[in-house]
């Protein structure tokens, strides 16, 4: 039985769930990869087709869980990863990006994103993200976890597709003055920069 799930619509007229899968703690260990991807399956069984990673999550285990679960049916998903921001330099988004695919199984990644403003320009991030539309995220780049005060880009880019808004709350210092409500009108929808 599929749920039918609030959609939302990016720019150019795809549309996703408004609800996803998060794979933050998979890859550690706690549980076998094939119990995981199992999960990850079952939800897209249920109609959840978006699915969020990051190298980050298990350095990159999360990632290799997401491909197993994938794996002969990668058309039926909406894939988002984020590159670290100590690897968002140009060359190091690049490569950041080749080993997301490499790990996931695919060809490509639907919403690629920065995960958090770090020491890099971001100018060199958006060009990265330029040179990767096609190979890599199929045109669809942004930032995710920005904070008040980091709402505007520094650098307008047609690439830029989404606003993910940091869901840590109190963990997050960056984040602890926005209210709730905020974040959650912001973090449903797609805009550019």
């Amino acid at each position: 039985m599929k749920a039918e799930l609030p959609a939302v619509t990016f720019p150019g007229g795809r549309q996703v769930p408004a609800l996803g899968l998060g794979t933050w703690h998979m890859g550690e260990g706690d549980a076998s990869m094939a119990e995981e991807a199992n999960s990850l399956r079952t939800g897209i069984d249920l109609g959840m087709t978006l699915i969020d990673t990051a190298e980050m999550y298990a350095d990159g285990g999360a990632e290799t869980v997401v491909g197993e679960a994938i794996r002969g049916q990668r058309d039926a998903v909406y894939l988002v990863s984020k590159v670290l921001p100590y690897n968002a330099s140009r060359s190091g988004t690049i490569a950041a990006c080749e080993a997301s695919l490499k790990r996931l199984g695919t060809d490509h990644i639907d919403l690629y994103l920065l995960h958090w403003r770090g020491s890099h320009p971001l100018a060199e991030t958006v060009d990265a993200f330029e040179t990767l539309k096609t190979p890599c995220s199929n045109g669809a780049t942004g930032r995710s976890r920005r904070a008040r005060g980091q709402i505007r880009c520094s650098t307008p880019s047609p690439a830029a597709a989404s606003n993910m808004i940091c869901y840590a709350g109190a963990r997050c210092k960056a984040c602890r003055s926005w209210p709730i409500r905020r974040s959650t009108r912001a973090a449903s929808s797609a805009t550019r920069c």
